[in-house]
């Protein structure tokens, strides 16, 4: 198996950590702690909320492994592993691909069958 390379790497200035009372069951402790965590991470706008444990730590940790399971966060780094891995980003790939010489421009005629539209047309 080849070598691993690490293409980016994500520190706790990408993402907003909230602390926040969790409410609900729990007691008085769950009303007087800020034991309730919320995680943004601010690229994507993916969001991971914890609040069904007593400790911080670990509603931290089930709100992360929350955040790294929702569709935002898995379509931007799917979108960032593509970038650094080809050295263009998608937008740039895309407006190559868009020159007329790949392009094939087709229509219906008067009869409705599918053409190859000409430029001038």
């Amino acid at each position: 198996m080849g070598k691993r390379e690490l293409l980016f790497s994500l520190t706790k200035k990408d993402f907003d950590i909230q602390r926040f009372k969790s409410g609900g069951k729990g007691g008085q402790h769950q009303n007087t702690c800020d034991s309730g965590v919320r995680i943004v991470h601010k690229a994507s706008g993916a969001v991971g909320e914890s609040r069904e444990h007593r400790s911080q730590h670990q509603n931290k940790k089930s709100a992360f492994d929350r955040l790294l399971k929702t569709s935002e966060f898995k379509l931007w780094h799917s979108k960032m592993v593509f970038e650094l891995s080809k050295g263009k980003t998608i937008e740039e790939i895309v407006d190559e691909k868009m020159q007329p010489k790949n392009l094939k421009i087709e229509g219906k005629d008067e009869k409705g069958r599918w053409v190859k539209l000409t430029e001038e047309s």
